[in-house]
């Protein structure tokens, strides 16, 4: 019997990364697990050196924002009778996803794909595809444009 106590749910709070939410909250439902939102924080100043002229928001907008966003994630109705943590960090998104996961101990990572065009794949790479790669425990990976969510009790 597979055993799913932890699911992680990395979120950049995108339609797909809603779409992997109702299934990782279905999930959590069905194995009675506890579920993890992480959002990761990328500082805009490693990735925009030609804006440093420029006022930047405080660290601390982006956490607020963070915190906010996370709280109110998955509607009240929604989180009755979930165990919910939420956290975030400044940092790159794959390599922190990773790191908490290992950290946590994290049975299952439900991640959304955007499925970008082949040409985009190849100049912006893939969160998700690289957390599949690299993850230490198994990765269901959720598409939302174009696709239906399926209830996992359908599949029965």
């Amino acid at each position: 019997m597979i055993e799913i106590k932890k699911i992680l749910i990395p979120t950049d709070f995108s339609e797909t990364a809603q779409a992997a939410t109702q299934y990782a909250v279905e999930l959590a439902r069905k194995f009675n697990a506890k579920l993890y939102l992480l959002h990761v924080i990328e500082d805009p100043i490693v990735y925009m050196p030609m804006f440093e002229s420029y006022a930047l928001p405080p660290k601390e907008d982006f956490e607020n924002f963070a915190k906010t966003r996370l709280d109110n994630w998955i509607l009240d109705e929604d989180k009755v009778g979930l165990e919910i943590e939420t956290s975030w960090v400044h940092g790159n998104p794959f390599v922190d996803i990773l790191k908490f996961s290992k950290r946590e101990a994290i049975d299952l990572i439900v991640v959304g794909t955007h499925g970008r065009s082949f040409t985009a794949h190849l100049l912006l790479g893939s969160v998700a595809e690289k957390v599949v790669r690299k993850a230490s425990c198994p990765v269901l990976t959720v598409r939302a444009k174009g696709h239906q969510f399926i209830h996992p009790e359908s599949l029965e």
